[in-house]
């Protein structure tokens, strides 16, 4: 049995933002699943680089405390490959 490539939602919105919803939609020419899509995958990468970002200055405040240089921090990468 061949799975579905799509599945239907069903949200709840406040009227303004749904006709602003709309018109975003029909000024891009584009449906408001495919505008959905899109913003989702925005909303996805913000959230990635968000969490990258907390990582790194968590990792840099680590080496910090440990008193680690770049040249160390590098080196520590490439041994580990």
């Amino acid at each position: 049995m061949p799975t579905r490539k799509r599945i239907a939602m069903t949200i709840s919105i406040p009227p303004d933002i749904a006709r602003e919803y709309e018109a975003m939609a029909r000024i891009k020419g584009e449906t408001k699943s495919q505008l959905f899509r899109e913003m989702f995958n925005f909303y996805r990468q913000e959230r990635l680089e968000d969490e990258f970002f907390r990582l790194q200055k968590y990792g840099a405040k680590k080496a910090r405390g440990m008193k680690l240089t770049e040249k160390d921090i590098e080196r520590l990468i490439f041994e580990g490959r």
